[in-house]
């Protein structure tokens, strides 16, 4: 046999002129996909989404419930946008200046542009969208119009009226919802319609449910057209007024909330059946427009405070009707 060896052009020959053909496979990816799958070892992965499930059940326990009725294949990618809406909605109250407020609303921006650059900051709920976003081909434009308008109440005033407040949740909570429904595969007009309704609703309410936290901030966030209307000062929710004019004030903010559940059912016949998981948050809204009826529109009673127990029972039993 010959003594001597030469490679070239992957043919490796002898002098004797043996000729074995060697075949080169050659795997060429992108510089972004590979940091992905670096940064998303089978640990990180496990991490980021115990992370999500984690912040959602600490802040969002309403969401985190409803969430657990979604199909297997939408129930962690919801719980990442949920993960998501929960680190925006808490800015405002974690930092002591809106510069630094407005300078995390920043880094969300730029993470949510990099998550469809499909090169994600390594953040546990940056990589948990950015897993949703590849599964399910999700709009940016709604998580931007969440950041956005999260930015905008860094300003930290009350809303003029009433239709700023119901703005606000069109563009936070039903931005939210759309998002939900396409982890479903759900596109319908009809559901569009039921989702903005309710996410109005959600953001009346969540207003109206926060007042006595605020207040003891000494901060009034209700629309003043309707205070104005009653005779109703930002100091007399500060003292924890219950005061008739303050019952009024959250009789006619309740009631608003209302007529939207009832034109989000109005389109109840048209929705599909797949939609129901994510409009089920009519439960939550309507248990709490019970509670507060029940105590004469005092919102600050202490009930009002207490979570409800029977919450899951509630829930399931509406998704099983397939109702919302």
């Amino acid at each position: 046999m010959a003594s001597s060896i030469n490679i070239k052009n992957g043919l490796l020959s002898t002098k004797n002129c043996v000729k074995i053909n060697i075949q080169f496979s050659i795997c060429i990816k992108r510089q972004t996909e590979i940091n992905c799958m670096r940064a998303f070892t089978n640990s990180s992965v496990q991490h980021n989404e115990k992370y999500c499930i984690d912040i959602v059940r600490k802040r969002d326990y309403e969401g985190f419930v409803c969430s657990l009725l979604l199909p297997d294949a939408s129930r962690r990618s919801a719980l990442a946008l949920r993960a998501f809406n929960v680190e925006l909605a808490q800015i405002k109250d974690s930092v002591s200046q809106k510069t630094i407020g407005l300078m995390r609303m920043q880094f969300w921006k730029r993470a949510v542009e990099d998550v469809y650059r499909d090169d994600p900051p390594a953040q546990p709920v940056s990589a948990e969208l950015w897993r949703a976003v590849r599964r399910h081909t999700l709009t940016k434009r709604w998580m931007l119009r969440i950041i956005s308008e999260r930015e905008k109440d860094m300003e930290d005033r009350a809303y003029r009226n009433l239709q700023e407040l119901e703005a606000y949740g069109e563009n936070t909570q039903s931005s939210l919802l759309y998002l939900l429904l396409e982890t479903l595969g759900v596109k319908n007009v009809h559901a569009d319609h039921a989702a903005s309704h309710i996410g109005k609703a959600q953001g009346i309410l969540t207003c109206l449910r926060a007042t006595p936290y605020n207040s003891s901030r000494r901060k009034v966030y209700l629309p003043m057209d309707i205070c104005m209307l009653h005779g109703a000062s930002q100091e007399d929710f500060i003292r924890g007024s219950r005061d008739q004019n303050v019952r009024d004030v959250v009789y006619d903010i309740a009631s608003q909330a209302h007529v939207h559940l009832q034109h989000a059912r109005s389109f109840s016949k048209n929705v599909p059946h797949a939609a129901m998981p994510v409009l089920l948050q009519t439960v939550v809204l309507d248990e709490y427009l019970h509670r507060v009826r029940k105590v004469d529109f005092d919102v600050f009673h202490p009930s009002l405070q207490k979570r409800n127990p029977m919450l899951p029972i509630q829930l399931y039993l509406r998704s099983w009707k397939k109702t919302y």
